[in-house]
């Protein structure tokens, strides 16, 4: 049975998109390692650097540049808090699920707190808050869960920062938000990684890419989608969401990170002087609201302000709202994966990569919940 777990994240920063990253080779030779990790963005880069900081010879394998997919589209918001998500967790797993998968990515946002110490990433300690338009009945219930769990919130009827009334929100002190293409600049100095090395086959022995072969003991795959689909069942497992950014400028600012609980809904924060506005999500290949909707929003709420630039991303959602953290599947019992974050994947890919890190391969996962 596959080991489950975490989490949620949006859309990036103007200058994520456009920040230039060190440069890697192209693995051009046949080469042995401990663990292979098969994927470039952050869940692949967080997991390397504390395999290899256990004393692991490591590779990362990345097919284009790194985080030159989902997570250069991220707003790098970090956080424990994924959406009106607890009383979920509660009523399909229980109590003490709940209570672990808080404190797994407590956990996770304290590492981030001491890595970026030291990495010029545009860190800053922010209140994450999600409110909801109309469903108060909707917050209370996720404040009784939170009580039970003795999660640090806070209940709020009022945001001053947002130019509409909500029926009640919920606030997670002490979360964070970066820029993650600087992060993962300033983790990957030590880190054999290989760019444009795309795995083309497994021969029984080895990974067959587009430059040369790799054999590993041990293999993550930490792509947007997991690459194999002779076993796992992923393709029935996951489906795409699409979510949409505005970077504007000269709007109100927002003190704090703030997202509806209707996944359909909005999310703010603020990047220097931006207030980046999300939304406009679907399913990928269904309608919604995509940029035409932050743009009539703009147009009503921030009539003054100037659209700089847009993007888009697109995310792994899993079916359950719990995302895969673990063993490939039974019969690949050396292969493990880290995907479907459900758009919290700050988080996550470091829950992956620090419980990954503190505990023997072939047990991925937390000690105890699986």
């Amino acid at each position: 049975m596959l080991l489950l777990f975490l989490c949620r994240f949006l859309t990036a920063f103007p200058s994520a998109k456009n920040y230039k990253g060190k440069d890697f080779p192209k693995l051009n030779k046949n080469i042995e390692v401990d663990v292979c990790v098969i994927g470039g963005g952050i869940a692949g880069i967080n997991t390397a650097y504390y395999l290899a900081g256990r004393g692991l010879k490591v590779a990362v394998l990345e097919k284009n540049k790194l985080c030159s997919s989902t997570t250069g589209g991220s707003t790098g918001k970090i956080t424990s808090q994924h959406g009106l998500f607890y009383d979920h967790l509660i009523k399909d797993y229980g109590e003490q699920y709940a209570h672990k998968y808080l404190q797994a990515n407590e956990d996770a946002i304290k590492k981030y707190n001491e890595l970026c110490k030291n990495i010029d990433c545009d860190f800053l300690e922010k209140d994450a808050i999600v409110y909801s338009l109309n469903r108060s009945d909707k917050i209370n219930e996720e404040c009784e869960v939170l009580k039970r769990i003795n999660a640090d919130f806070e209940f709020i009827n009022k945001i001053d920062d947002l130019p509409f009334s909500i029926a009640g929100a919920v606030k997670f002190k002490n979360q964070g938000q970066f820029n993650s293409l600087k992060f993962v600049n300033g983790i990957v100095k030590d880190l054999k990684i290989y760019e444009n090395t795309k795995v083309l086959s497994f021969d029984g022995e080895s990974y067959v890419t587009n430059g040369g072969k790799i054999t590993a003991n041990k293999t993550i795959v930490a792509t947007h989608f997991p690459i194999f689909n002779k076993f796992g069942f992923y393709p029935v497992k996951l489906y795409q969401d699409r979510s949409y950014v505005i970077a504007l400028q000269d709007a109100k600012t927002v003190d704090g990170m703030y997202i509806d609980e209707n996944l359909t809904g909005l999310s703010f924060r603020m990047y220097n002087d931006l207030l980046l506005l999300g939304g406009g999500a679907h399913r990928t290949g269904k309608e919604g609201g995509n940029w035409g909707e932050l743009t009539k929003f703009k147009n009503r709420f921030y009539p003054s302000s100037k659209e700089v630039t847009r993007w888009a991303t697109q995310d792994c959602m899993s079916l359950d709202s719990i995302p895969y953290i673990g063993q490939y599947s039974k019969t690949a019992p050396d292969i493990f994966v880290a995907t479907g974050f459900n758009k919290w994947g700050m988080t996550s890919s470091m829950v992956a990569a620090i419980h990954r890190s503190t505990s023997s391969l072939p047990k991925w996962g937390l000690p105890g919940l699986f």
